[in-house]
């Protein structure tokens, strides 16, 4: 298992969520909601900020899939998100989120939360779901989970 903390992100239109692992990689636990509207360069900003903040290696970032398997209307907006987030200095991978939402209001209802009180750590429970699958998956397989974005090319212009 390789060592040092990581990153998820659960990208939103309206929120993205944030989650850090602990150094050994065994432990997701939710950092904060960064609110994105119309602003993607300041949510990307700040998803940075919280990656050097926490000391992180990697982000891993969700990658809204149906279950068949097919694109999302999200999709392309997470690709898009994750690319701005590889400009930074640290590696982003891409990792199936399928059911992650789900899995993370459905904690939420266990643990006794009502819907609206919800909204405020939702996108917070899904990183740390997506962000934990990842780490469990690694750990299980010995492969690194997902997809590598490819950093944009530097400028060749002096």
């Amino acid at each position: 298992m390789r060592r040092g903390a990581r990153l998820g992100v659960d990208v939103g239109k309206a929120r993205v969520g944030v989650a850090r692992s602990d150094a050994d990689g065994m432990l997701a636990m939710p950092v904060e909601t960064v609110q994105r509207g119309n602003d993607t360069e300041a949510a990307v900003r700040r998803v940075l900020e919280l990656a050097e903040a926490h000391q992180t290696v990697e982000l891993v970032v969700g990658l809204p899939i149906s279950l068949s398997g097919n694109d999302t209307p999200s999709t392309q907006d997470a690709r898009d998100f994750a690319a701005l987030l590889a400009s930074g200095e640290r590696d982003v991978r891409l990792v199936d989120e399928r059911l992650s939402t789900v899995s993370a209001q459905s904690a939420m209802r266990a643990s006794g939360r009502k819907a609206v009180n919800q909204r405020s750590v939702i996108d917070q429970a899904a990183a740390v779901v997506i962000l934990q699958h990842a780490l469990d998956a690694e750990r299980a397989s010995g492969n690194v989970p997902g997809s590598i974005v490819e950093r944009p090319a530097a400028d060749a212009t002096p």
